[in-house]
């Protein structure tokens, strides 16, 4: 039996809006037909109407299920030197109780309209969730390693993880700069000549990261210090971070680059001469929560990058929910359109993912899930705005 769903919008995000368009679904959820305002009076069957706009489920780019049961325990505003650190300190918990948080927080995903997660996991807690999850899981398996005579060592246990995780969507991803050595990235790169990899890597969510990098000085000294990590081998690179390390990111594989708070105008014009297929990843209320600091939107917008949106993990926030990311977007930045923004945390996800032939837009022969955003202006998300899931 088909489904015959309307709102004042429609946003197929692969089109224009749609004005009172109507969403034509089967009973799987399959979109069978998207009709335009003026066809309305064809219907003959019953037509659910709804207040606002109705979009396809989101993508959340970027997340950590396992860390939800450490909702609430780490400080904001402590900078991202002390958060990783409490982290670090912070993060071992019972496994019942690590096992029944990201259970809950699965289901709150769904019921927030998240239809697919690009998942950072260090253990294979997280695979019998997302085994018998309503939510599509690629899990990323992040490399942890800055000292270099440990780099095989560290690969290998990847290797051993990625191996639990099969049948599941699964690749590896170098955690950020500073915890991953050059000589692990290297056999990261040379993995990905021959293997399919997509690859994720927290990027400049702090200055104190480009302070390393450019002078081997700041707050990343004394956590090495307190990590009885000596890092002798190092030598500062009079280079930010990320341009550092350009040219040991693998030439064929998709890559996204998350958070972004401390990127520069030199920075994007290196990526861009590097011809590297480079997505970047927004976390607005991590961003704020750690570093009460956003990144330069306007320098992003205006070098055309390709956008997308993560909720990172409820150490760093206070709910796993993308419709919140995209308030807080609008909030700082009210003249970016909503159709827009959603098409970052749609359409545009679900095309790193590689998923987009399911997900990300409404489209004839897709099943993406459907959301509805109540509380709008017309065709734009308020602070007022919830989210409803339909299918």
């Amino acid at each position: 039996m088909l489904r015959y769903l309307s709102a004042d919008y429609i946003f197929p995000v692969s089109s224009e809006p749609i004005n009172d368009g109507i969403v034509v679904i089967d009973e799987s959820g399959v979109i069978v037909d998207i009709i335009d305002g003026g066809r309305r009076s064809e219907i003959s069957a019953t037509i659910e109407l709804y207040q606002g706009i109705i979009i396809p489920g989101f993508v959340n780019s970027h997340c950590h299920l396992e860390l939800s049961h450490m909702h609430g325990k780490i400080p904001k505003g402590a900078g991202l030197v002390s958060f990783i650190s409490a982290i670090i300190s912070q993060r071992s918990a019972d496994e019942y109780q690590v096992m029944a948080a990201m259970k809950t927080y699965d289901e709150l995903m769904f019921a927030n309209g998240i239809v697919a997660v690009g998942d950072i996991s260090n253990n294979k807690l997280s695979k019998s969730v997302k085994q018998y999850s309503r939510i599509y899981y690629h899990t990323f398996i992040e490399l942890l390693g800055f000292d270099p005579l440990r780099a095989e060592t560290v690969f290998q246990k990847a290797l051993d993880l990625k191996a639990d995780f099969t049948p599941l969507p699964a690749s590896f991803a170098p955690h950020a700069p500073y915890s991953v050595s050059a000589e692990l990235f290297s056999i990261l790169k040379n993995y990905a000549e021959d293997h399919e990899n997509l690859f994720s890597m927290h990027n400049q969510e702090s200055e104190s990261e480009n302070e390393f990098f450019l002078h081997k000085s700041g707050p990343f000294i004394d956590f090495y210090k307190m990590l009885n990590l000596n890092i002798s081998f190092f030598q500062a690179r009079s280079k930010t971070s990320l341009q550092a390390l350009l040219t040991l990111f693998p030439v064929n594989q998709k890559i996204v680059l998350v958070h972004n708070t401390f990127t520069n105008l030199e920075d994007i014009a290196a990526v861009k001469n590097s011809k590297k297929n480079i997505t970047w990843c927004l976390c607005p209320n991590a961003n704020l929560y750690i570093e009460q600091r956003l990144p330069d939107l306007a320098l992003l917008l205006n070098s055309e990058l390709n956008l997308t949106v993560g909720t990172d993990s409820l150490a760093s926030n206070d709910k796993l929910c993308i419709l919140s990311e995209l308030k807080t977007i609008k909030e700082h930045f009210s003249e970016l359109p909503s159709s827009q923004i959603i098409r970052w945390a749609t359409l545009n996800g679900a095309q790193f993912l590689g998923i987009d032939s399911k997900f990300g837009s409404i489209e004839k022969g897709k099943t993406p899930g459907l959301n509805l955003i109540l509380n709008v202006n017309g065709t734009e998300i308020t602070h007022l705005s919830q989210i409803q899931r339909l299918i």
